[in-house]
Protein backbone atom coordinates (compact mmCIF):
# COMPACT_ATOMS: atom_id res chain seq x y z
CA UNK A 1 0.00 0.00 0.00
CA UNK A 2 1.58 3.32 -1.03
CA UNK A 3 1.92 5.94 1.70
CA UNK A 4 1.20 9.65 1.31
CA UNK A 5 2.56 12.23 3.70
CA UNK A 6 0.51 15.23 4.84
CA UNK A 7 2.24 18.01 6.82
CA UNK A 8 0.55 18.86 10.12
CA UNK A 9 0.53 22.57 9.30
CA UNK A 10 -1.31 25.35 7.43
CA UNK A 11 -4.64 24.06 6.08
CA UNK A 12 -4.32 20.71 7.84
CA UNK A 13 -6.64 22.19 10.48
CA UNK A 14 -9.26 23.13 7.87
CA UNK A 15 -9.33 20.21 5.43
CA UNK A 16 -7.46 17.21 6.82
CA UNK A 17 -10.55 14.98 7.41
CA UNK A 18 -11.50 15.37 3.72
CA UNK A 19 -7.96 14.75 2.46
CA UNK A 20 -7.58 11.67 4.66
CA UNK A 21 -10.88 10.15 3.53
CA UNK A 22 -10.17 10.82 -0.16
CA UNK A 23 -6.75 9.16 -0.18
CA UNK A 24 -7.80 6.24 2.00
CA UNK A 25 -10.70 5.52 -0.36
CA UNK A 26 -8.16 5.34 -3.18
CA UNK A 27 -6.13 2.77 -1.26
CA UNK A 28 -3.36 4.92 0.22
CA UNK A 29 -1.99 5.01 3.74
CA UNK A 30 -2.02 8.54 5.15
CA UNK A 31 1.04 9.50 7.21
CA UNK A 32 1.12 12.70 9.28
CA UNK A 33 4.20 14.62 10.34
CA UNK A 34 4.92 14.75 14.06
CA UNK A 35 3.41 17.39 16.31
CA UNK A 36 5.30 20.67 16.24
CA UNK A 37 8.50 20.85 18.27
CA UNK A 38 11.39 23.29 18.42
CA UNK A 39 13.38 20.95 16.17
CA UNK A 40 10.66 20.99 13.50
CA UNK A 41 10.31 24.77 13.62
CA UNK A 42 14.08 25.31 13.52
CA UNK A 43 14.44 23.05 10.47
CA UNK A 44 11.83 25.13 8.66
CA UNK A 45 13.37 28.45 9.67
CA UNK A 46 16.72 27.20 8.38
CA UNK A 47 15.54 26.80 4.77
CA UNK A 48 13.06 29.68 4.62
CA UNK A 49 13.76 33.16 3.31
CA UNK A 50 13.91 35.91 5.94
CA UNK A 51 10.65 37.59 4.91
CA UNK A 52 8.66 34.34 5.04
CA UNK A 53 5.82 34.32 7.57
CA UNK A 54 5.84 31.97 10.55
CA UNK A 55 3.16 29.50 9.30
CA UNK A 56 5.08 28.83 6.06
CA UNK A 57 8.37 28.39 7.93
CA UNK A 58 6.61 25.85 10.11
CA UNK A 59 5.21 24.09 7.02
CA UNK A 60 8.76 23.63 5.69
CA UNK A 61 9.71 22.05 9.00
CA UNK A 62 6.85 19.56 8.81
CA UNK A 63 7.77 18.69 5.23
CA UNK A 64 11.33 18.02 6.39
CA UNK A 65 9.96 15.86 9.21
CA UNK A 66 8.05 13.70 6.71
CA UNK A 67 11.07 12.94 4.53
CA UNK A 68 12.31 10.22 6.87
CA UNK A 69 8.96 8.49 7.38
CA UNK A 70 9.18 6.23 4.32
CA UNK A 71 6.41 7.93 2.36
CA UNK A 72 5.94 7.44 -1.39
CA UNK A 73 4.23 10.79 -2.04
CA UNK A 74 4.04 14.19 -0.40
CA UNK A 75 0.75 16.10 -0.59
CA UNK A 76 1.29 19.84 -1.04
CA UNK A 77 -1.89 21.28 -2.61
CA UNK A 78 -1.93 24.51 -4.58
CA UNK A 79 -4.96 26.24 -3.09
CA UNK A 80 -6.07 29.32 -5.02
CA UNK A 81 -9.72 29.76 -4.05
CA UNK A 82 -12.26 27.80 -1.99
CA UNK A 83 -15.27 29.96 -2.85
CA UNK A 84 -16.50 32.23 -5.62
CA UNK A 85 -14.96 35.72 -5.93
CA UNK A 86 -12.61 35.23 -2.98
CA UNK A 87 -9.06 33.98 -2.78
CA UNK A 88 -6.52 32.65 -0.34
CA UNK A 89 -3.17 34.17 0.48
CA UNK A 90 -0.55 33.94 -2.33
CA UNK A 91 1.58 31.69 -0.11
CA UNK A 92 -0.93 28.87 -0.69
CA UNK A 93 -0.82 29.43 -4.43
CA UNK A 94 2.96 29.17 -4.63
CA UNK A 95 3.53 26.64 -1.85
CA UNK A 96 4.46 23.63 -4.06
CA UNK A 97 6.98 25.70 -6.01
CA UNK A 98 8.51 27.13 -2.84
CA UNK A 99 8.85 23.68 -1.29
CA UNK A 100 10.48 22.20 -4.40
CA UNK A 101 12.90 25.09 -4.86
CA UNK A 102 14.04 25.35 -1.23
CA UNK A 103 14.12 21.71 -0.13
CA UNK A 104 16.03 18.71 -1.44
CA UNK A 105 15.60 14.92 -1.47
CA UNK A 106 11.82 15.07 -1.33
CA UNK A 107 9.48 12.28 -2.47
CA UNK A 108 7.26 13.06 -5.49
CA UNK A 109 4.97 16.02 -4.76
CA UNK A 110 1.25 15.78 -5.44
CA UNK A 111 0.54 19.30 -6.65
CA UNK A 112 -3.28 19.42 -6.67
CA UNK A 113 -4.69 22.76 -7.79
CA UNK A 114 -7.92 23.80 -6.07
CA UNK A 115 -9.51 26.87 -7.60
CA UNK A 116 -13.26 27.13 -7.05
CA UNK A 117 -13.33 30.60 -8.59
CA UNK A 118 -13.33 28.86 -11.97
CA UNK A 119 -16.03 26.71 -13.51
CA UNK A 120 -16.71 23.45 -11.68
CA UNK A 121 -15.64 21.29 -14.58
CA UNK A 122 -12.10 22.69 -14.24
CA UNK A 123 -12.02 21.65 -10.60
CA UNK A 124 -13.30 18.16 -11.40
CA UNK A 125 -10.71 17.87 -14.16
CA UNK A 126 -7.90 18.62 -11.70
CA UNK A 127 -9.42 16.27 -9.12
CA UNK A 128 -9.62 13.46 -11.68
CA UNK A 129 -5.98 14.04 -12.66
CA UNK A 130 -5.02 13.61 -8.99
CA UNK A 131 -7.07 10.44 -8.61
CA UNK A 132 -5.70 8.95 -11.86
CA UNK A 133 -2.31 8.62 -10.20
CA UNK A 134 -3.77 5.79 -8.11
CA UNK A 135 -6.69 4.34 -10.10
CA UNK A 136 -8.03 4.43 -13.64
CA UNK A 137 -11.59 3.92 -12.40
CA UNK A 138 -13.40 7.30 -12.60
CA UNK A 139 -16.30 6.01 -10.49
CA UNK A 140 -13.92 5.17 -7.66
CA UNK A 141 -12.48 8.69 -7.80
CA UNK A 142 -15.97 10.21 -7.79
CA UNK A 143 -17.05 8.07 -4.82
CA UNK A 144 -13.89 8.99 -2.91
CA UNK A 145 -14.60 12.68 -3.51
CA UNK A 146 -18.21 12.38 -2.33
CA UNK A 147 -17.15 10.60 0.85
CA UNK A 148 -14.49 13.24 1.45
CA UNK A 149 -17.09 16.03 1.15
CA UNK A 150 -19.38 14.25 3.64
CA UNK A 151 -16.48 13.83 6.05
CA UNK A 152 -15.65 17.53 5.78
CA UNK A 153 -19.28 18.48 6.49
CA UNK A 154 -19.31 16.30 9.62
CA UNK A 155 -16.10 17.96 10.74
CA UNK A 156 -17.56 21.44 10.23
CA UNK A 157 -20.74 20.48 12.09
CA UNK A 158 -18.69 19.39 15.10
CA UNK A 159 -16.97 22.76 15.19
CA UNK A 160 -20.28 24.61 14.90
CA UNK A 161 -21.41 22.55 17.90
CA UNK A 162 -18.63 24.00 20.05
CA UNK A 163 -15.47 21.99 19.32
CA UNK A 164 -12.19 23.50 18.13
CA UNK A 165 -10.26 21.90 15.24
CA UNK A 166 -7.74 20.69 17.80
CA UNK A 167 -10.54 19.00 19.76
CA UNK A 168 -11.74 17.15 16.66
CA UNK A 169 -8.39 16.18 15.16
CA UNK A 170 -6.10 15.42 18.06
CA UNK A 171 -8.19 15.02 21.21
CA UNK A 172 -10.86 12.53 22.13
CA UNK A 173 -14.39 13.86 21.84
CA UNK A 174 -15.39 12.13 25.07
CA UNK A 175 -13.42 14.57 27.20
CA UNK A 176 -15.23 17.44 25.46
CA UNK A 177 -18.78 16.08 25.63
CA UNK A 178 -19.74 18.40 28.50
CA UNK A 179 -18.66 21.35 26.40
CA UNK A 180 -20.82 20.20 23.52
CA UNK A 181 -23.86 19.64 25.70
CA UNK A 182 -23.54 23.03 27.43
CA UNK A 183 -24.11 25.25 24.39
CA UNK A 184 -26.37 28.03 23.26
CA UNK A 185 -27.40 28.93 19.74
CA UNK A 186 -25.81 31.93 18.04
CA UNK A 187 -26.31 32.40 14.32
CA UNK A 188 -26.54 28.84 13.07
CA UNK A 189 -23.71 27.52 15.20
CA UNK A 190 -23.25 26.69 18.85
CA UNK A 191 -21.25 28.62 21.39
CA UNK A 192 -20.24 27.53 24.89
CA UNK A 193 -22.56 28.62 27.69
CA UNK A 194 -21.07 31.38 29.81
CA UNK A 195 -20.07 30.39 33.31
CA UNK A 196 -17.51 33.07 34.12
CA UNK A 197 -16.11 34.81 31.06
CA UNK A 198 -16.72 34.27 27.36
CA UNK A 199 -13.78 35.36 25.22
CA UNK A 200 -13.52 35.01 21.45
CA UNK A 201 -10.10 33.89 20.20
CA UNK A 202 -9.89 34.85 16.54
CA UNK A 203 -7.18 34.20 13.96
CA UNK A 204 -6.07 31.66 11.40
CA UNK A 205 -6.68 28.05 12.40
CA UNK A 206 -3.05 27.12 11.75
CA UNK A 207 -1.86 29.80 14.19
CA UNK A 208 -4.30 29.03 16.98
CA UNK A 209 -4.59 25.24 16.90
CA UNK A 210 -0.90 24.40 16.94
CA UNK A 211 -0.16 24.43 20.69
CA UNK A 212 3.55 25.02 20.11
CA UNK A 213 3.49 28.20 18.04
CA UNK A 214 0.36 29.56 19.77
CA UNK A 215 1.91 28.93 23.19
CA UNK A 216 -1.24 26.89 23.90
CA UNK A 217 -3.46 29.97 24.11
CA UNK A 218 -6.59 27.82 24.30
CA UNK A 219 -5.23 25.80 27.20
CA UNK A 220 -4.05 28.84 29.12
CA UNK A 221 -7.42 30.58 28.83
CA UNK A 222 -9.30 27.45 29.86
CA UNK A 223 -7.16 27.18 33.02
CA UNK A 224 -8.24 30.73 33.85
CA UNK A 225 -11.89 29.65 33.73
CA UNK A 226 -12.58 31.22 30.33
CA UNK A 227 -15.08 29.82 27.84
CA UNK A 228 -13.54 30.07 24.38
CA UNK A 229 -15.34 31.03 21.16
CA UNK A 230 -13.54 30.56 17.83
CA UNK A 231 -14.40 31.60 14.28
CA UNK A 232 -15.14 27.95 13.44
CA UNK A 233 -18.08 28.12 15.88
CA UNK A 234 -19.64 30.99 13.93
CA UNK A 235 -21.70 29.92 10.92
CA UNK A 236 -20.89 31.28 7.43
CA UNK A 237 -24.25 33.10 7.32
CA UNK A 238 -23.46 34.82 10.64
CA UNK A 239 -20.02 35.83 9.34
CA UNK A 240 -21.61 37.34 6.23
CA UNK A 241 -24.04 39.23 8.46
CA UNK A 242 -21.07 40.64 10.32
CA UNK A 243 -19.46 42.18 7.23
CA UNK A 244 -22.63 43.27 5.43
CA UNK A 245 -22.20 46.92 6.45
CA UNK A 246 -18.58 47.27 5.34
CA UNK A 247 -18.01 49.77 2.54
CA UNK A 248 -16.01 47.27 0.49
CA UNK A 249 -16.00 43.51 0.24
CA UNK A 250 -13.12 41.43 1.63
CA UNK A 251 -11.54 39.30 -1.07
CA UNK A 252 -9.54 37.00 1.22
CA UNK A 253 -11.56 34.03 2.46
CA UNK A 254 -9.89 33.75 5.86
CA UNK A 255 -9.84 37.52 6.32
CA UNK A 256 -13.57 37.58 5.62
CA UNK A 257 -14.18 34.85 8.21
CA UNK A 258 -12.12 36.59 10.91
CA UNK A 259 -13.61 40.01 10.22
CA UNK A 260 -17.14 38.62 9.92
CA UNK A 261 -16.86 36.71 13.19
CA UNK A 262 -15.41 39.71 15.03
CA UNK A 263 -18.09 42.12 13.83
CA UNK A 264 -20.94 39.65 14.35
CA UNK A 265 -19.88 39.03 17.95
CA UNK A 266 -19.47 42.76 18.53
CA UNK A 267 -22.97 43.44 17.23
CA UNK A 268 -24.61 40.67 19.26
CA UNK A 269 -22.57 41.42 22.40
CA UNK A 270 -22.44 37.73 23.31
CA UNK A 271 -18.85 37.94 24.53
CA UNK A 272 -16.87 39.71 27.24
CA UNK A 273 -13.65 40.19 25.26
CA UNK A 274 -11.67 39.26 22.14
CA UNK A 275 -8.14 37.97 21.66
CA UNK A 276 -7.00 38.58 18.08
CA UNK A 277 -3.95 36.53 17.07
CA UNK A 278 -1.88 37.25 13.94
CA UNK A 279 1.50 36.08 12.69
CA UNK A 280 4.32 38.51 12.04
CA UNK A 281 4.91 39.14 8.34
CA UNK A 282 1.40 38.21 7.19
CA UNK A 283 0.17 40.79 4.66
CA UNK A 284 -3.60 40.13 4.87
CA UNK A 285 -3.44 39.91 8.68
CA UNK A 286 -1.76 43.31 8.90
CA UNK A 287 -4.82 44.88 7.30
CA UNK A 288 -7.59 42.76 8.82
CA UNK A 289 -6.09 43.01 12.28
CA UNK A 290 -5.82 46.78 12.04
CA UNK A 291 -9.44 47.13 10.89
CA UNK A 292 -10.79 44.90 13.65
CA UNK A 293 -8.74 46.72 16.30
CA UNK A 294 -9.95 50.16 15.15
CA UNK A 295 -13.61 49.08 15.10
CA UNK A 296 -13.40 47.58 18.59
CA UNK A 297 -11.70 50.69 19.96
CA UNK A 298 -14.65 52.76 18.78
CA UNK A 299 -16.98 50.40 20.66
CA UNK A 300 -15.39 50.42 24.10
CA UNK A 301 -17.89 48.01 25.60
CA UNK A 302 -15.88 44.92 24.51
CA UNK A 303 -12.09 44.88 25.20
CA UNK A 304 -9.67 43.50 22.58
CA UNK A 305 -6.17 42.06 23.01
CA UNK A 306 -3.95 42.02 19.91
CA UNK A 307 -1.22 39.34 19.90
CA UNK A 308 1.47 38.94 17.23
CA UNK A 309 3.34 35.62 16.98
CA UNK A 310 6.70 34.80 15.44
CA UNK A 311 9.44 32.23 16.01
CA UNK A 312 10.90 34.41 18.79
CA UNK A 313 7.70 34.73 20.83
CA UNK A 314 8.16 33.79 24.46
CA UNK A 315 5.60 31.79 26.45
CA UNK A 316 6.09 33.87 29.59
CA UNK A 317 5.27 37.08 27.74
CA UNK A 318 2.12 35.62 26.17
CA UNK A 319 0.94 34.25 29.53
CA UNK A 320 1.50 37.59 31.27
CA UNK A 321 -0.51 39.48 28.66
CA UNK A 322 -3.34 36.93 28.76
CA UNK A 323 -3.53 37.04 32.56
CA UNK A 324 -3.59 40.83 32.58
CA UNK A 325 -6.28 40.88 29.89
CA UNK A 326 -8.49 38.34 31.68
CA UNK A 327 -8.13 40.25 34.98
CA UNK A 328 -9.13 43.48 33.22
CA UNK A 329 -12.15 41.83 31.58
CA UNK A 330 -13.25 40.38 34.94
CA UNK A 331 -12.92 43.76 36.62
CA UNK A 332 -14.88 45.45 33.86
CA UNK A 333 -17.66 42.86 34.04
CA UNK A 334 -17.91 43.01 37.84
CA UNK A 335 -17.99 46.80 37.76
CA UNK A 336 -20.83 46.75 35.24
Amino acid sequence: MPAIGIPRALLYYDYYPAWKKFFEELGLEVVLSDKTTKTILDSGVKVALDETCLPVKLFYGHVDNLKNKGIDYLFVPRLVSVEKKRYLCPKFLGLPNMVESLMEELPPLLDFKMDLSRKKREFYKDLYALGRKFTINPFKICLAYRKAVKELKRYEEKMLAGFTPLDCLERGEGENREKKEAAISLGEGKLPVEENLRIAVLGHSYNLNDPYISMDIYGKLKKMGVKIITREMISPSAQMEGIKNLRKDIFWTFGKEIMGSALYLLDKEKIDGVVLVVSFGCGPDSLIGELVERIYKRHRNIPLLFLTLDEHSGEAGILTRLEAFVDMVKFKKESA
